[in-house]
């Protein structure tokens, strides 16, 4: 337990509000970054490792984090991708048998600067009131007017391309280069967790940097074609959008999930929208149409696909629908070997809802 004074911080919101909190551990400085929630109990590791939410400061609804420690295991990437942390209470002390060590130490190790104590409540209802908005957590108390100036001169998410922030820089391989299936994948975000998914069905991917074109994903032989997860606008990712099409041009296995989900709906000419919170959490409720169940599902996107020209276009079927917002959670071509969804099957959080999809993916490939 650390029992030093504590640096003073604030978060200031690009409208000029501020909330107060205090540095955790020794950590000072500054960070910016569009900030936002997730209403997840557990997953903290996963979260911050998340190329999807690269360039956010997070705010975690949970009262406790760190409490659970860290391990290796539950990493998403191959390091920490928030810009910053924002919690209510933070965990010195962790208790758990597999547990490595301490969330203290892994952002310490990653450089991550984060802020406790903070009226999590009162923000989260305030982003939720005035939606996401670009913002900045510091440990420069006395230096208010020049941190406006400085989050003035941040972008905002819309239109805003980050894939090329998080994606590879060189093609790699996962998986058992004996498998049955080989699929080709293009790394715009993409999870670790979701390439298990695929290797555990039998199946060894190669993963592509996210401006690759057709010719280099062709050029493997693959069995079927996977666009992934990742952070920022879908609409500047203009070279993935041309990949999908020539992938749904020739008739070929196509799966999406979350931001490769919004790519695939623009490479049909239907646009996407910046949401005003977006979905964050790991108990979203989706209904599947062309069954009728439903599914508790992990979301985390900022930006959506517009539903009434998803319904007006002829080559569409919206597959599946979120229960809160009744937004777009799911698509499937109507004569082409090509669906998606907007959320993650891969997160499994709690039940096995979703994991049907990955099934379904490797089915497609067979026929």
């Amino acid at each position: 337990m650390k029992y030093q004074k504590r640096q003073k911080a604030i978060i200031l919101l690009a409208d000029g509000t501020i909330f107060y909190g205090k540095a955790v551990g020794n950590k000072q400085g500054t960070s910016f970054g569009e900030v936002c929630f997730n209403t997840g109990m557990t997953g903290y590791q996963e979260i911050f490792t998340d190329p999807s939410y690269f360039g956010q400061l997070m705010v975690t609804t949970n009262a406790h984090i760190g409490n659970y420690g860290t391990n290796v295991d539950e990493v998403e990437s191959d390091s920490i991708k928030i810009a910053g942390l924002i919690c209510k209470n933070f965990s010195y002390v962790y208790s758990r048998v597999d547990s490595e060590g301490s969330l203290e130490e892994f952002l310490d190790k990653n450089n991550l600067l984060a802020i406790s104590d903070v009226d999590t409540r009162a923000l989260v209802s305030y982003i939720r009131d005035h939606g996401a908005m670009n913002a900045v957590i510091s440990t420069e108390v006395d230096n208010v007017e020049g941190l406006k100036k400085q989050l003035a001169e941040i972008p905002n998410m819309e239109g805003l391309e980050l894939a090329s922030k998080v994606s590879t820089k060189e093609p790699y391989y996962f998986g058992d280069e004996n498998a049955t299936y080989k699929v080709a994948a293009l790394d715009i975000g993409i999870k670790k967790n979701i390439l298990r998914n695929i290797a555990k069905r039998d199946a060894y991917i190669k993963v592509f940097p996210y401006n690759s074109k057709f010719e280099d994903l062709e050029a493997f032989k693959p069995d079927g074609y996977f666009l992934s997860n990742g952070p920022g606008d879908p609409e500047p990712l203009v070279e993935a959008q041309n990949l999908a099409k020539e992938i749904i041009k020739r008739n070929l296995p196509l799966f999406g999930i979350c931001l490769g989900h919004q790519v695939i709906a623009r490479a049909n000419g239907v646009s996407t929208y910046k949401m005003h919170n977006g979905h964050r959490g790991i108990n979203h409720p989706v209904k599947n149409l062309l069954t009728g169940k439903g599914e508790i599902t992990s979301q985390n996107h900022g930006f959506a696909v517009n539903k009434e020209e998803s319904e007006a276009n002829p080559d569409l079927q919206v597959t599946h629908v979120h229960l809160n917002d009744h937004t777009v959670a799911g698509l499937a071509m109507k004569n082409k070997n090509c669906f998606s969804v907007q959320y993650h099957p891969e997160a499994s959080p709690g039940p096995h809802d979703s994991s049907y999809l990955f099934d379904q993916f490797i089915e497609n490939i067979k026929k």
